[in-house]
């Protein structure tokens, strides 16, 4: 049994965020490669749906472009439902500490995170305008 990528995502961080449900899991190998495995499916099968048919009209760039397109609409929402549950708030933390002023818990955005790139340049964007 080998854990693929999303399982890899999945254990960072559960290990993180979720750890007393992280130290609940008995065979964290099995756990995390169902989970890796189910999410892997599932995506595959997302971005399917999202991406359509390829037309024989379609050039090479574009059909690349719309599969490049759906798949990472694809793992962005099975990762956040299904990878990336929210994180365990300490039973002495103040949840008006970790709400935003909007009211919503801000998301949390580390190197593992798919989002991680876009986040990264906005911030460079703000510190060298």
């Amino acid at each position: 049994m080998s854990v693929n990528q999303y399982g890899v995502i999945a254990q960072q961080h559960w290990a993180r965020w979720l750890p007393r449900q992280y130290a609940a899991i008995s065979d964290m190998e099995s756990f995390f490669t169902a989970l890796g495995e189910e999410a892997a499916r599932q995506i595959d099968d997302l971005t399917d749906d999202l991406a359509g048919e390829i037309r024989h009209s379609d050039s090479y760039l574009a059909c690349a472009g719309r599969l490049f397109a759906a798949r990472a609409i694809a793992e962005e929402l099975i990762l956040s439902q299904r990878v990336l549950p929210e994180a365990e708030l300490a039973a002495d933390d103040d949840q008006e500490d970790v709400q935003s002023e909007c009211g919503e818990r801000p998301v949390v955005v580390d190197r593992n995170h798919p989002s991680w790139a876009e986040v990264d340049a906005e911030q460079q964007e703000r510190i060298d305008p």
